[in-house]
């Protein structure tokens, strides 16, 4: 019997009031709505509409999630493909009801369920209900806060965020600034974009790279990382004309943060070798171990050299918020930039990230004034368009679900969810760090444990055994998903396969982690036993029969 069978959630039963929605579906005229535009758009025509298509909406989402036992069916991806395969794009279903109960099979009967406890996998936490009513709100007024004309409150609400944030880093309100973002990644360019077209201005005559391109020395920039870094620094710098080989990743210590004797000596060899430190990025909550670089002794180099200092808090911004561990990021204030995402540590849903700098005059290389959208007079007069600081044109609403978040729940049940999390890695550590079955590689800093299943009759480990060990430890990950019995997920260190856990469920028990610990040492013990069989049987038909001295 496996793990989802055995550990079933104990759910109340749902139950939907239809009426509304028998209602709609036997009348034909929503139903058909091909014909009619005041019916296909949404106004203050359609209202009823409206309304009918969120409840049906509403309790489909409802039936799925209050049945669901696991957060993954399972399923691979050739087998879905298949259901894919005659779908017309250009041939539209008779009915909403139709169409609906085509996404039930295609896309909800096998989604992933980020609230479900056995979700362990990435840092995608469950989403508060408010921000969900959120998101609503946004689709249905369809804003777009590029510029004042298109959003009017939706912009002083997402700049308001932008000056809370501010200053729970610790920045000067007076001078700092910001914009969202779809998430870390676009952060993460926009930080090297501005690190590096500031550094020219600074240091080569006022070169601007927005007016005049890039100068001839840009082949010799380089940017300084953590070898724990996230990879959007390196796709950043390719974007940005300079190349992966412009990221120098510097060595990490024994708890995975960066060693600054290292970065110190990396910045002197390249300055040694003609080449030009432009900028350095301290991460604060690796993804695999959620390790926090030492920014205020970074911010001293930085200083020294004159180099841009980016902080990525995508993992690590909960803890502006937390009453705990707020400490762990204390000393964020001296970067120049910072990257945030809520969609991780902040309970919102996806897409809601912050890219924020400590003087809004070097977001001056992203403005450009289109006469139809955002005209210098516009600038002059004091109406905010927030285009003039982003490098996208149209953009979503997103400030709108976390500020309803901060409005009803505060930011202390978002930083108490966060502070529950961390303290669940340390438990489950704390656990097993000792099992004989359980390798753990680090001492939790954040919400992450990374860790392998080891037979106990496994020691010493030689070459072959780690190929061995790779293999079991991903066939567990395979297995625990394939079975719908839970989500957790993988990654390589040093070249060897570990295991690991992620928690952002403030939910999430001692209790239901140990159920999935100990389906991973059964099912590993379990392979080991088979290659075990497998060995003795393949040295049993290799071995030669001894001759007796009689023969």
């Amino acid at each position: 019997m496996n793990m989802a069978a055995r550990h079933t959630i104990n759910k109340k039963s749902v139950t939907i009031d239809h009426s509304d929605l028998l209602a709609y579906e036997s009348d034909k005229s929503v139903v058909q709505l091909g014909e009619r535009f005041q019916d296909v758009l949404f106004s203050d025509k359609s209202l009823s509409i409206f309304n009918r298509m969120v409840m049906r909406g509403a309790s489909i989402v409802t039936k799925h999630v209050a049945n669901a036992q696991a957060p993954f069916s399972g399923i691979r991806p050739v087998e879905l493909a298949k259901a894919f395969s005659d779908i017309d794009l250009n041939v539209p279903q008779d009915s909403l009801e139709h169409a609906m109960a085509e996404l039930e099979q295609l896309y909800l009967k096998d989604a992933v369920y980020f609230h479900h406890p056995n979700y362990l996998a990435h840092l995608n936490p469950p989403i508060t209900n408010v921000s969900i009513m959120a998101e609503l709100i946004q689709a249905a007024m369809n804003t777009s806060v590029d510029t004042w004309d298109q959003s009017g409150g939706g912009t002083l609400i997402e700049q308001k965020i932008i000056d809370w944030t501010a200053e729970r880093i610790g920045f000067d309100l007076a001078h700092a600034d910001g914009i969202f973002t779809s998430g870390g990644t676009q952060s993460n360019l926009m930080a090297m974009l501005l690190a590096r077209d500031q550094f020219c201005l600074n240091h080569l005559n006022g070169h601007s790279i927005r007016d005049q391109g890039l100068p001839k020395e840009f082949s010799r920039f380089r940017f300084f990382v953590s070898e724990m870094s996230h990879f959007s620094l390196q796709k950043a710098s390719a974007i940005l004309g300079m190349g992966y080989d412009a990221v120098v990743s510097i060595k990490t210590d024994a708890h995975y943060r960066m060693d600054v004797e290292a970065l110190d000596a990396a910045v002197q060899a390249c300055l040694n070798e003609g080449n030009i430190p432009i900028a350095v990025v301290a991460t604060m909550g690796t993804t695999d171990f959620g390790s926090i670089d030492p920014i205020e002794s970074m911010s001293r180099l930085c200083r020294q050299h004159g180099l841009w200092l980016h902080a990525d808090a995508a993992y690590g911004c909960g803890l502006l918020v937390s009453e705990k561990h707020q400490s762990l990021i204390a000393a964020i204030h001296h970067a120049d930039s910072v990257t945030l995402d809520y969609h991780k540590s902040f309970l919102q849903p996806v897409a809601c990230g912050a890219f924020l700098v400590k003087d809004k005059a070097h977001l001056g290389c992203l403005t450009y004034h289109a006469d139809y959208l955002n005209p210098l007079s516009q600038q002059v007069e004091g109406t905010p368009n927030l285009v003039s600081k982003s490098i996208q044109t149209t953009r979503r609403f997103d400030a709108l679900k976390l500020w309803l978040s901060l409005r009803t729940l505060g930011a202390h049940t978002i930083g108490t969810a966060f502070d529950k999390a961390i303290q669940l890695a340390r438990r489950v550590y704390q656990q097993y760090h000792r099992n004989p079955n359980i390798q753990c590689i680090h001492s939790p800093e954040l919400s992450t444990l990374v860790f392998r299943y080891t037979p106990r009759s496994l020691s010493p480990l030689n070459e072959a055994d780690l190929a061995l060990l790779d293999e079991i430890n991903i066939t567990i990950r395979k297995r625990l998903a394939r079975n719908a019995e839970a989500m957790i997920a993988s990654t390589k260190v040093k070249g060897a396969l570990y295991l690991k856990f992620t928690f952002l469920n403030p939910e999430t028990t001692l209790e239901s982690v140990s159920d999935v610990v100990e389906r991973i040492i059964f099912i590993g013990d379990e392979l080991w036993r088979n290659y075990l069989k497998v060995a003795q049987a393949t040295l049993n038909s290799l071995s030669i029969p001894q001759e007796s001295e009689a023969d």
